[in-house]
């Protein structure tokens, strides 16, 4: 399980550094920053229920 997952990376990873540096930027915007917003906002409920707040 852990072998596929690390070659899975590794396809994505060597296909991602074989694109134009625009198409980089693009898809990082895309993927990464929606990717972000999600995991920030699940730790500021997280951590308003952990704290006591609302």
């Amino acid at each position: 399980m852990t072998r596929a997952l690390a070659d899975w990376y590794d396809a994505v990873e060597l296909w991602v550094t074989q694109l134009a540096f625009p198409l980089q930027v693009l898809l990082a915007v895309v993927v990464v920053l929606p990717l972000c917003l999600m995991v920030a906002v699940v730790l500021d409920r997280v951590s308003e229920r952990l704290v006591g707040g609302r």
